[in-house]
């Protein structure tokens, strides 16, 4: 079984959802992201996204967009970004790890040598942003050749006909995109949540994440009690500009996880 696999059985048995968190590789520089990756299992995270930075984040809200800006101006790339997973590995063998992103960076390396370098780092799974499951085919057998997981999104828009389409070949877990939108603004009801995770958990066995907008220890309990995982970024990143940036993400992880960790008691 896979890092992803048997952390998600690990908590089911457990009875509890897994907390996922996000981070920009290299933001605001190498060392404070390096310091934040390294810190984010004792923290309370059981997942970690790690994003790459890319020049054009379409799909993420002002928060990320300025992340990735700050990461590229310190030096970020998607080679920096291994390099952080192998020196997190030197570390942490067990705390699955998923690369965040869009396919560009991807492409350029070469999609074949990019899954296996990836792969060798010690990445376990890939969310490739903009590539949809009808373009999927050039990079997916390469990531399943190595055993890197592949994630694909869902949203309040995939309805019953689109969502076997997306998760035939999905696997890992499905991140479900709780509002029509960009990362980091609103948050959904956590009533319309429900309803939408009993209808994707209706065409797949696979643990069903939920993210966008989640920012408080209150809203991911709520989260947790309808989800198999709760999706936090945006929060985190806004505080790594501040003032001890990587003591206080780290701080508003440790008190999301106790609240991820007590929403089913």
């Amino acid at each position: 079984m896979s890092r992803l696999a048997n952390r998600m059985a690990e908590l089911k048995s457990q009875n509890r959802a897994a907390l996922v968190t996000y981070i920009m590789a290299s933001d605001p520089n190498l060392e404070t992201a390096q310091t934040v990756l390294d810190g984010l299992p004792e923290a309370g995270a059981d997942i970690i996204e790690l994003g790459m930075p890319f020049t054009d984040p379409m799909a993420d809200g002002p928060a990320i967009q300025a992340s990735a800006l700050r990461a590229l101006a310190a030096g970020g790339s998607a080679k920096v970004c291994l390099d952080m997973v192998k020196a997190f590995r030197t570390k942490n063998q067990t705390t699955p790890l998923v690369l965040m992103g869009y396919y560009n960076p991807i492409y350029s390396w070469g999609a074949e040598k990019f899954c296996k370098d990836a792969a060798a780092a010690g990445v376990d799974g890939l969310i490739i942003v903009d590539l949809p499951p009808e373009e999927v085919d050039e990079l997916l057998p390469f990531a399943m050749a190595v055993g890197i997981d592949f994630i694909f999104l869902t949203t309040p828009t995939s309805d019953d006909a689109r969502l076997p389409v997306i998760l035939e070949k999905a696997s890992g877990f499905v991140y479900y995109v709780s509002i029509a939108g960009i990362t980091g603004t609103r948050t959904a009801a956590v009533s319309d949540v429900g309803q939408a995770v009993a209808r994707i958990r209706r065409h797949t066995k696979l643990p069903v994440c939920v993210g966008f907008g989640i920012k408080s220890k209150a809203q991911a309990a709520e989260i947790a009690r309808v989800a198999d995982g709760v999706v936090v970024g945006s929060a985190i990143v806004e505080l790594l500009t501040k003032e001890n940036g990587a003591w206080a993400a780290l701080a508003l992880v440790k008190d999301i996880a106790d609240g991820v960790k007590g929403a089913r008691t």
